[in-house]
């Protein structure tokens, strides 16, 4: 359950920026591996290797895609910096600040869902987010559960300032909130379910309450992407295909598989994806990527990263980092533009041209 750690990366990524060796034009070529990392939103991907989804859209275009599966998110997403792997599953903001703050233009593929309760602040004596002023709260830092509380904070007209964050690894989250010495903590599933589960717990908060701002994607370089566009259509071609798989009574096969390599069973599986918000049709994701709520939200999230130095040593303001958007917009440094939501692949798909 690593993939929400951002584990102090500004430093680790302006490194391996420096270290990247990737051609600046990727040139055409015929076979791609993309890694992958355990969470609900981004378990298709394994299911879709296993069960010849993969090798049906590769074919169909001519090329191999290998689907590779690494037990540490951070590293993944190192490794894709490092131009070890064309494309990653990772959020929005990681998605930020690894490669875009590390130098490596990253366009995002496959938006596929955003949580939608998956992340939490949960209390053992607070019955309001107003009650945690002056406390000690557990969560892991420079993560999207900092975010998440943040969020929560600036939203009832309070600032980081009026608490203070302990850092906790995801690891040892549920078993500190066991103890009497931890009285709150910011977490995600299924580890959330787990603290919420102890007696005399009360949820104060959910990343329900800002919707669309935590965001699952695949995230592939945008020069490869450039240079290769059948990879893009596979890409896609692979995800929409095994989503529709997970529907309804019929999917539940498809659904305890990918519950089973993720730890759990079919129940469990159901339950996590019960508060992510998954975008099972291609149009769905588009319009999304066509809103202006996300780049509403990029703004957020640049000004957190900002604010917390996971921009880079040399960012001087939020907008070192440029990100562009469907119809043309922008936020932050034209000229480095180096995160792109572009929805051309999934209208693809959503439009049946693959």
């Amino acid at each position: 359950m690593r993939r929400r750690l951002l584990a102090a990366l500004s430093l680790s990524a302006v490194a391996l920026a420096a270290a990247f060796t990737g051609p600046a034009h990727a040139a055409p070529k015929k076979s791609f591996e993309i890694a992958w990392t355990i969470y609900v939103g981004f378990m298709p991907w394994p299911y879709a290797a296993e069960n010849g989804i993969v090798k049906k859209w590769a074919d169909k275009y001519g090329i191999d895609i290998k689907v590779t599966q690494l037990n540490d998110y951070v590293e993944s997403i190192n490794q894709f910096t490092a131009g070890k792997f064309d494309g990653v599953t990772l959020t929005n903001m990681d998605a930020l600040t690894i490669p875009a703050a590390g130098g490596v233009d990253t366009t995002a593929l496959v938006i596929g869902d955003f949580s939608n309760g998956n992340d939490g602040i949960v209390s053992k004596k607070a019955k309001s987010i107003a009650d945690l002023k002056g406390s000690s709260i557990n969560l892991v830092e420079l993560s999207v559960s900092h975010y998440l509380l943040a969020r929560a904070l600036d939203m009832n007209g309070m600032s980081e300032k009026d608490v203070k964050v302990v850092n906790t690894s995801d690891a040892d989250i549920t078993g500190a909130f066991k103890t009497p010495d931890v009285e709150h903590v910011v977490t995600w599933n299924p580890m959330l379910a787990d603290v919420t589960a102890e007696p005399g717990a009360t949820e104060l908060f959910d990343s329900s309450k800002i919707p669309g701002e935590i965001i699952d994607m695949l995230g592939v370089n945008t020069e490869t992407l450039k240079d290769n566009p059948d990879f893009g259509k596979a890409l896609v071609g692979i995800w929409y295909e095994t989503l529709k798989l997970m529907e309804g009574d019929a999917g539940k096969e498809a659904r305890a598989a990918m519950g089973k390599q993720s730890g759990t069973d079919l129940a469990g599986f159901d339950a996590q994806l019960a508060d992510t918000n998954l975008f099972s049709k291609a149009a769905d994701a588009v319009a999304f990527a066509e809103s202006p709520a996300i780049t509403k939200t990029m703004d957020l999230v640049r000004s957190f990263s900002f604010d917390h130095g996971l921009l880079g040593e040399g960012a001087k303001s939020k907008d070192a980092v440029g990100m562009a958007f469907s119809g043309g917009k922008t936020l932050g440094d034209e000229k480095n533009v180096k995160l792109r939501f572009d929805p051309t692949f999934m209208k693809m798909a959503a439009e049946g041209k693959l």
